[in-house]
């Protein structure tokens, strides 16, 4: 009876998270700018990582399946955020993101701070 209750929310777990990142997926596709196929490529694509891991580990329900992903989970959860960081400000740098669509504009900021001129898209040159 307990087998079947873990593999019914095992399977519900997989058809959650593989509905997110399906979505995620989409979303990639539709959405006009960087920062918005960004947002949609880390948040929900994370989360229904985490609902695929946790549904795997309830149907196997395999102790060393079950640490791999946990490591699989933690290492998404590093990475994505640094990663995204990076897409960003990449993306700033290089003219894919239009500053005066910005509410906060930190990083621009900061490249004025230190002197940085723009010398065209994708171009900077130091003072």
């Amino acid at each position: 009876m307990l087998d079947t209750v873990y593999n019914v929310i095992g399977g519900a777990f997989l058809i959650s998270g593989s509905s997110l990142v399906l979505i995620a997926a989409i979303a990639l596709l539709r959405f006009p700018d960087l920062l918005s196929r960004q947002h949609a490529a880390t948040k929900p694509q994370v989360f229904g990582l985490i609902l695929v891991m946790c549904g795997m580990a309830l149907i196997v329900r395999d102790v060393s399946l079950a640490w791999t992903a946990l490591l699989v989970v933690a290492f998404q959860l590093i990475t994505s955020p640094i990663s995204a960081h990076m897409i960003g400000r990449a993306g700033y740098r290089t003219g894919g993101i239009v500053p005066e669509d910005l509410v906060v504009d930190e990083l621009g900021d900061d490249l004025d701070s230190a002197r940085v001129d723009h010398v065209g898209p994708g171009r900077t040159k130091s003072k």
